[in-house]
């Protein structure tokens, strides 16, 4: 079992290095500077993370916070912001280039020369770089995008569990992601579609907000919970409000205050200041206004069951 997890520990790290790799190889190629194969020194805090949690820890994630997918998002976000910069500035130049939205053309994109027992090991590296190169920009920021999100998710499920961290609470866990993960990827493809050419202002937005949407993944406080185990203690169980109720208000925070509130903030910026108007915005920014009000009214609930808990408890009985 522990040889298991320390695989597991290992195998998820690599693949968040091989794709923060692929990303940092495409800026250097879109940009055409070696310079920017820099990036890749934002790697090295999350090597030293996987020396340290193998050492110290046999690869076990922590209870409330997963280092490692921090690190992955530090050592990736960078370059998806500098790729998405450069494609809105430049994609009006952009010449022509193969897109993946049918088979054919994607089975057009990876089939190589049928000539490649002729080639060398440089000139398969050399047709392998063209065909990716022939990939359009917002084909490969969305995949990007697609394999992060999809990463963060599969990356979780096999790291090792923390202490304190049972199976259902990451199954919960892993289910919320899949949910906000659905969310992050509509907002960043469908709104940064929605960016006008005299707009650049607005892509700082929306990346700084999804960015900031990001940080949801390493933290665990949504459904990992430190809950009394005996049930004799009434003092544990009605204990404050914020160790009682830690899992739903932070639910709440994060849809108040990390997702749906900054979403709903920059589509109706969009709407009105941008003055972008079209079917699927108004029903997206109706379903962020939706959760945003729900949440609320679900911390109304908690605070006036949580007072009348502490008013039952402080009743003196009539003797």
């Amino acid at each position: 079992m522990c040889l298991f997890k320390f695989i597991c520990a290992i195998t998820t790290r690599a693949l968040f290095l091989i794709v923060s790799l692929t990303s940092v190889w495409r800026v250097k190629w879109v940009k055409k500077d070696p310079n920017y194969w820099l990036l890749t020194i934002l790697f090295l805090p999350l090597l030293v993370e996987t020396i340290i949690t193998l050492k110290r820890r046999k690869g076990k994630d922590y209870k409330w916070f997963s280092p490692a997918i921090f690190l992955f998002l530090i050592s990736i976000i960078p370059s998806i912001w500098i790729l998405e910069l450069n494609y809105q500035q430049d994609k009006v130049s952009i010449s022509q280039c193969k897109k993946l939205n049918s088979w054919e053309n994607v089975f057009n994109v990876i089939t190589l020369n049928d000539t490649l027992g002729n080639f060398t090991y440089q000139d398969y590296l050399k047709n392998f770089n063209q065909v990716l190169t022939t990939v359009c920009p917002n084909e490969w920021i969305l995949a990007l995008h697609q394999i992060l999100l999809i990463l963060l998710i599969v990356g979780k499920w096999l790291l090792p569990l923390g202490g304190g961290v049972t199976r259902d609470e990451l199954s919960q866990l892993l289910l919320i992601f899949v949910g906000t993960a659905a969310d992050i990827l509509e907002f960043t493809s469908e709104t940064l579609s929605d960016v006008k050419e005299n707009s650049p202002q607005l892509v700082y937005i929306i990346l700084a907000v999804w960015t900031w949407s990001m940080l949801q993944f390493p933290l665990h406080l949504s459904v990992v919970n430190s809950k009394p185990d005996s049930d004799g203690e009434q003092g544990a169980q009605e204990g404050s409000f914020l160790s009682k109720y830690s899992a739903d208000i932070w639910s709440i925070v994060e849809a108040l205050f990390i997702q749906d509130g900054p979403f709903l903030v920059v589509r109706l910026t969009v709407m009105t200041y941008f003055d972008v108007f079209h079917q699927m915005l108004v029903f997206f920014a109706i379903k962020n206004f939706l959760v945003v009000i729900l949440n609320l009214y679900r911390l109304v609930l908690i605070c006036q069951e949580s007072r009348s808990r502490a008013t039952r408890g402080s009743a003196v009985p009539c003797v």
